[in-house]
């Protein structure tokens, strides 16, 4: 009788286990089937805000469901990225983030999450070069006056970045580290106010995303000196590269990429990427792309993991080179 009642135990342990699975296969089967939440780790008007909405509505129609975008900006993306690490692994909750995001190890020596076990990456949606800006009373009309000019003025010029340890902020840091410059650093929450900022005058100039620049310097409210990139932007190609005016090895590429909470389920994160692909490959999103200096990247989520890993252990140099901690100005 002992037995038989064991066998009973285990046989309903069985049917639970595979209604379970059976129950879980068909709910992954019909992601979506409901909105997702896209928290992405920047204020409104910086270049990561400006992707993912040019990518927002075909990638809606294309999943069936609408993708709500979150904007969290704040310690470079380090407000955002808390958000999805602890968000379900269900696919509903998304984190969308700028290469800030390889840059947090480097910056926090205890993070309530590690960025490589507690993300499944899906995919990098876009590329660009950054491109240094000045507000137009800055007497510089090229790097190379800037750096006169930086010299001559012994620290009085500042720079604006997105954060503490975001992208905008560890270039200025290897400008002058390769420059033998000097200048303060002054941080804001996220790219839309750092370009405000330098176009208000209350900084001289930032490494800024094409995308959140462009406008203001086509408006003439801010002047282009350099693209970080070591081509010219076919969006801008009038501006020449930091490379080609002296400094032949600086060179800064930033990517837009989405990721999910780690143990995401891989047929969600296959439904994620084959559609973000599908959607950045359109005429139309390239095309508005391309008019803000944006490249789409696209590739798998293994590619992408692997260029998170890179920017790891790349960032972390200067970061450590600069001293660069939270809380720092």
């Amino acid at each position: 009788m002992e037995r038989t009642l064991r066998n009973r135990v285990r046989a309903a342990l069985v049917i639970s286990l595979i209604c379970t699975f059976a129950s879980g296969s068909a709910a992954a089967q019909r992601y979506p089937d409901k909105p997702i939440r896209l928290v992405v780790g920047s204020a409104p008007g910086g270049g990561n805000d400006f992707v993912a909405r040019v990518i927002n509505a075909r990638l809606s129609d294309l999943l069936g469901k609408q993708v709500i975008i979150d904007n969290r900006g704040g310690a470079g993306g380090l407000l955002a990225t808390e958000i999805a690490a602890h968000a379900p692994a269900d696919g509903y909750t998304l984190l969308q983030m700028f290469s800030n995001f390889a840059i947090l190890p480097s910056l926090h020596a205890k993070l309530s999450f590690n960025v490589e076990k507690d993300f499944a990456p899906i995919v990098n949606v876009a590329s660009t070069p950054l491109i240094l800006v000045v507000h137009p009373g800055v007497q510089a009309q090229s790097v190379q006056e800037l750096i006169n000019l930086a010299r001559a003025q012994k620290g009085e010029l500042n720079f604006a970045a997105p954060g503490v340890g975001s992208l905008g902020h560890l270039a200025g840091e290897l400008f002058k580290s390769m420059t033998k410059i000097e200048m303060s650093h002054v941080p804001y929450k996220g790219g839309g106010p750092a370009i405000a900022a330098v176009v208000g005058k209350e900084v001289h100039l930032y490494f800024s995303t094409v995308p959140a620049a462009l406008t203001q310097v086509k408006a003439g409210r801010l002047r282009a000196l350099g693209i970080t990139s070591s081509r010219r932007s076919p969006a801008a190609p009038q501006v020449p590269t930091i490379a080609e005016q002296g400094l032949r090895e600086f060179e800064v590429i930033g990517w837009f990429g989405i990721l999910a909470p780690g143990r995401t389920p891989a047929n969600v994160i296959k439904v994620l990427n084959d559609s973000v692909n599908k959607t950045i490959a359109l005429p139309e999103i390239k095309e508005r792309f391309a008019a803000e200096g944006v490249e789409p990247a696209g590739g798998t989520p293994a590619e992408f993991a692997n260029q998170v890993r890179s920017d790891i252990k790349k960032w972390n140099v200067v970061a450590k080179q600069a001293g660069v901690k939270p809380g720092q100005k």
